[in-house]
């Protein structure tokens, strides 16, 4: 996707140096190409089992993302009313939509019932009778399964493990067994399956063989109850090279994942971080290189506010410089403009010479970048361009101060 042309940075075939000249900068660029690519490899990973790939909208909910990946008949995991919102209008087919999160409000409830979603991913009690309530009231019956929390260390960042027994997601596997059993009583739920999801950013198959094989045994234990799942979500987590990481091969976590699970059945997994991360560069302009007597720093215009990952997972983004200059690498610290000593992309980083005025590129910013942006500091978050061969557009336009104010 990024190439050096005569120490130039391309992606695909467009020149940044000139996108980032056109649209000013922080701007989030993005590969049309390789969002394909991504989403073609995770499904054909797949393709001996009866599945639907449900995108994870939370790592990044531009339409345009959305759009061309319902194209691809990819369907969607949602966590709020906003998101099943933007799905539908996407063009996201409802029967391929899936509802998790442990705060379902009332209207997002009777949306998607109104929508006619695949299935509500239950995390309580107190929201399995909510549901019941609600599809009474409207005179539908609501497809649903419990998230089991089956206290897995995926062995991940502690603020994205979602696995473990003091995580706030789902049920742990005694309770879901009563959950289930109790849902059977309820006159307005259809049981149609169950979800497991252990974290993101996961980089050791074991984790996911040993869900696999915990939820294989759970689904055997409550079949017995004359009960049948036909929906087995088992949730996302691939992680991705941010840092010459090990990573897993689409194909390795696929039998991974699949390894003890019953046959038969459709399977829905959740990629987020995967389809996005590595489509995506956040471009950055130097301000200022400042140098004290013990550190050097490289300030850009792009801040924690645009991309926040660095200041709250300790999370490693590699840095490269749009034009490559030739000259002995220094170590600096890149930072951003924001009043916050944790608003730096990176430390003691080895970097070729640059100037007040070059381009940076941070990149796999495209999974919790821009959806995760703020306007702290009263900074408007930054433009998303799409680049497609040679030709680019705008797909989100910068905001303004304007934008905020109102």
């Amino acid at each position: 996707m990024l190439t050096y042309k005569k120490n130039i940075l391309y992606m695909d075939n467009s020149l940044l140096n000139d996108i980032a000249d056109k649209i000013s900068t922080p701007a989030y660029i993005y590969s049309r190409k390789k969002l394909i690519e991504n989403f073609r490899k995770f499904n054909g990973a797949f393709s001996k089992h009866n599945r639907i790939i449900c995108y994870a909208v939370k790592a990044n909910a531009n339409p345009e993302i959305l759009k061309i990946l319902a194209k691809e008949g990819c369907g969607c995991d949602i966590v709020s009313g906003g998101e099943l919102k933007l799905a539908l209008k996407c063009g996201i087919n409802p029967k391929k939509i899936v509802f998790a999160g442990v705060g379902k409000k009332d209207e997002e409830i009777r949306a998607a019932l109104k929508a006619g979603i695949l299935l509500f991913n239950v995390e309580s009690i107190p929201e399995l009778y909510k549901i019941n309530e609600i599809a009474m009231a409207l005179g539908k019956k609501a497809p649903t399964g419990f998230r089991v929390n089956p206290d897995i260390d995926a062995k991940t960042h502690p603020h994205i493990t979602t696995g473990m027994s003091h995580n706030k997601f789902g049920l742990s596997l005694n309770e879901a067994e009563d959950g289930y059993l109790l849902a059977k009583t309820l006159k307005n739920i259809e049981i149609s399956g169950v979800h497991c999801h252990i974290g993101s950013q996961i980089t050791d198959p074991v984790s996911f063989e040993i869900a696999s094989k915990k939820i294989s045994a759970f689904i055997n234990k409550i079949e017995k109850n004359s009960l049948k799942l036909k929906y087995i979500d088992m949730g996302g987590g691939l992680g991705i090279n941010y840092n010459n990481d090990k990573i897993i091969k689409p194909k390795d976590y696929a039998a991974a994942i699949t390894k003890y699970l019953p046959k038969n059945r459709v399977i829905i997994l959740e990629p987020g971080r995967f389809m996005v991360a590595e489509t995506c560069i956040l471009v950055t302009k130097i301000i200022f290189v400042k140098k004290t007597a013990k550190k050097k720093f490289i300030v850009v215009d792009a801040g924690m506010n645009d991309l926040v990952r660095p200041a709250i997972y300790d999370a490693f983004h590699k840095i490269i410089p749009l034009l490559k200059r030739q000259g002995e690498q220094h170590n600096c610290d890149v930072v951003g403009p924001i009043c916050e000593s944790s608003d730096v992309f990176a430390k003691d980083r080895k970097l070729p010479p640059v100037t007040s005025g070059d381009y940076l590129a941070i990149l796999c910013a495209g999974a919790y970048g821009y959806s995760m942006s703020s306007n702290y500091n009263m900074r408007p978050r930054p433009a998303e361009i799409l680049v497609e061969g040679k030709n680019w557009k705008v797909i989100r336009k910068r905001e303004t101060l304007e934008d905020i104010l109102k």
